[in-house]
């Protein structure tokens, strides 16, 4: 970890200490979005009594001035300050505070007087302080203060002196211009990265293009993934995330449900990158061409929708990298190349790269280029496959490449593994990450797991972006809860973190068949063969998703995830939970029952006073999902959730107000 070395000067008195937001002592920056604020606080505090004036410096990152904001005074010398984001990129924060003597002199002044002191002496003093501060001041503010300084040094009456010597004019000008003689500053300075509102708050779709076909049989295009745009657009999703989209070797290519025996007109699975067309700058030729690509990028940006492309840095065996360049790969004993295994799973069909080797400087170099390849084509969102089994530095350094040249830049970790090496990679650089969420059902861990993720300092580089499945995982939870648990664990996603993804069309469709009992693996996965999806089922919770993603839409409380805070149920089957705006002015209550085979019923109890109401007045409780209205009266209130309607309530409060008319109504 790198240090921080501050220099002191002998017996400087201001102590600055616990600056907070940082992380790892300032090694990493904080995240936040575009045009959020920035809340700096720290201890600050001195020996004896004197007085204290503290300010905010912040600047974009390359600036050599720097701005500042006054710090307000809180219990227990805490100090806190805040300012804004309006750009992408990383600006850089700081803290100095000094020993104000003009506030210290002002306070103790304005004692002797209440006690009915004489104060000439005193007065000299301060005529001294506010000429300094005189010389200090431009324009017409140096005339006002030499003024006050000669009418303090006066022989005018005691009382007229002191009255000016107190006013809050004089305080107001010298605020302006302060002494910082005896100022601290804390070390080196801290920084804020500055991302895009994307990674704030977006909503994903997964989908195989080679599957969007129309015509069974036939491989899907580019072009079939345009007409496919309105039914995902409609559905309310901002992001279309495809999966590899390059040439799949044919070498040792895998059949069928993971098959090692690969059938006549299998597909084989498009994370098993790079043949004879191409490698990872290249089109699997059956989906189109580049200039097909560009256009699906430009169609979807026309519906309001991102595209997001996989990034995953392993070949096939066909891949031209493992000719070309076969220093950058594993060799055995035999001389074959080391493909990729989890013993006991073999990935026959996958060479991992090789990032200890010494060519490794020209190996990241061309993975670079990969990635700069695809931002030349438009892509401004990357979703990482497996980014753990990488070297963490490797994309600490080029994730800042990416950012340096395209700051709106988003990386999403697909990092199933230890929870440090999860936290690692989004405080190198990763915009947003996978989650353990897929495998929380019960209260309890929801609970547990999401105050870790909103209520600890995990919360300023962590952005979590919650997937109830993907084509590698079918929790048990939907294997077994049927329809009622593919509609709750879309809403968990979609109210608990405000960043969510579905693999579709497998998930409105409710698809749950796995391999074999136990297995997390999809029967007839799509990883692994072309599926003719009838995006027409009677079946499809397509309704439900499309009213979710509206309510997240309409309701900015629910486009941030800080703002998560869990309530008290007197039943463990049922979850509550609420998120708010700053300003209070968008409130929503979510209650969700977790069994999807039972009916259950609870008492909630809501802090109404911290939201900007009396216990004693009636709200009005919108749910959002089925449209009802309800009345509530004080803290507890009763619900109850039959799975079979809807496992979930989404309640925006709406408190009742008085109006001039002396007429009611709910806001």
């Amino acid at each position: 970890m790198r240090e921080r070395v501050i220099e002191r000067r002998a017996f400087e008195r201001v102590v600055i200490e616990n600056v907070t937001p940082r992380i790892e002592n300032g090694l990493f920056p904080v995240k936040r979005a575009k045009d959020e604020s920035l809340t700096v606080g720290a201890d600050i505090f001195v020996d004896g009594h004197d007085r204290l004036s503290a300010r905010l410096l912040y600047r974009k990152e390359g600036e050599t001035g720097w701005r500042s904001a006054p710090m307000t005074p809180l219990p227990n010398d805490r100090w806190q300050a805040a300012f804004g984001l309006p750009e992408l990129g990383v600006y850089e924060y700081t803290v100095e505070a000094w020993m104000d003597r003009f506030a210290t002199w002002r306070e103790r002044l304005g004692k002797k007087v209440s006690a009915g002191q004489e104060v000439p002496v005193e007065l000299l003093e301060g005529a001294g302080m506010i000429r300094e501060a005189a010389a200090r001041a431009r324009g017409e503010d140096s005339e006002i203060l030499d003024r006050y300084a000669s009418i303090l040094a006066s022989d005018a009456p005691l009382a007229e002196r002191t009255q000016d010597a107190l006013s809050a004019h004089l305080e107001r000008l010298m605020v302006l211009y302060p002494d910082t003689g005896e100022r601290s500053e804390y070390g080196p300075p801290l920084r804020v990265r500055v991302e895009p509102l994307k990674a704030l708050y977006s909503t994903w779709y997964e989908v195989f293009p080679r599957s969007c076909s129309d015509t069974p049989g036939r491989h899907g295009t580019f072009r079939d993934c345009i007409r496919r745009l309105p039914y995902i657009a409609g559905m309310g999703f901002d992001v279309l995330y495809l999966p590899p989209i390059h040439p799949i070797g044919r070498k040792h290519r895998k059949g069928r449900n993971n098959s090692v025996v690969c059938e006549p007109g299998d597909p084989g699975s498009p994370w098993a990158i790079g043949a004879a067309e191409g490698g990872h700058k290249s089109i699997h030729p059956e989906l189109g061409t580049l200039g097909d690509f560009r256009e699906l990028i430009e169609a979807a940006r026309e519906h309001g929708i991102d595209v997001a492309m996989d990034i995953a840095f392993q070949c096939s065996p066909d891949h031209p990298y493992v000719g070309e360049h076969p220093e950058w790969f594993r060799r055995r004993p035999d001389g074959t190349v080391q493909y990729a295994e989890n013993p006991p799973k073999k990935y026959q069909d996958i060479y991992p790269f090789e990032f200890s080797s010494p060519h490794a400087e020209s190996l990241r170099n061309e993975l670079l280029d990969v990635v700069r390849f695809w931002m030349e084509q438009g892509i401004r969102i990357f979703r990482v496959d497996n980014p753990h089994t990488k070297p963490l530095r490797f994309w600490d350094w080029l994730i800042a490449e990416c950012k340096r040249e395209h700051p709106e830049t988003v990386f999403l970790a697909e990092a199933f593994t230890r929870p440090k090496i999860m936290y690692r990679l989004a405080k190198g650089g990763f915009t947003q990450s996978y989650t353990y969420f897929t495998w929380r059902n019960l209260k309890w861990e929801i609970e547990q797991y999401f105050k870790e993720l909103t209520g600890t300092g995990a919360s300023e580089f962590f952005w979590p972006n919650l997937w109830p499945n993907t084509p590698d995982i079918l929790p048990e939870f939907l294997q077994l809860g049927g329809r009622p648990a593919f509609l709750l664990r879309l809403m968990l996603a979609a109210t608990l973190s405000s960043s969510y993804g579905i693999y579709g069309p497998a998930f409105e469709l409710c698809v749950n068949r796995p391999k074999e009992p136990g297995s997390e693996e999809y029967l007839d996965s799509e990883k692994y063969e072309i599926i003719p999806w009838d995006l027409e089922q009677p079946h499809s919770i397509r309704p439900f998703i499309t009213r979710i993603n509206r309510i997240r839409r309409e309701n900015p409380a629910l486009q941030q995830t800080r703002n998560l805070v869990f309530h008290p149920v007197d039943r463990e089957e049922i979850l509550c939970f609420s998120k708010f705006t700053d300003d209070l002015s968008n409130i929503i209550v979510v209650a969700a029952n977790l069994d999807p085979h039972h009916t259950h019923s609870a008492w909630l109890r809501l802090p109404f006073e911290k939201m900007g109401a009396k216990t004693e007045q009636t709200y009005q409780m919108h749910d959002l999902v089925s449209d009802a209205r309800y009345l509530w009266h004080g803290e507890s209130n009763y619900v109850e959730l039959d799975p079979s309607v809807s496992p979930v309530q989404i309640f925006r409060v709406r408190r009742r107000l008085r109006t001039e008319s002396d007429f009611d109504y709910f806001m």
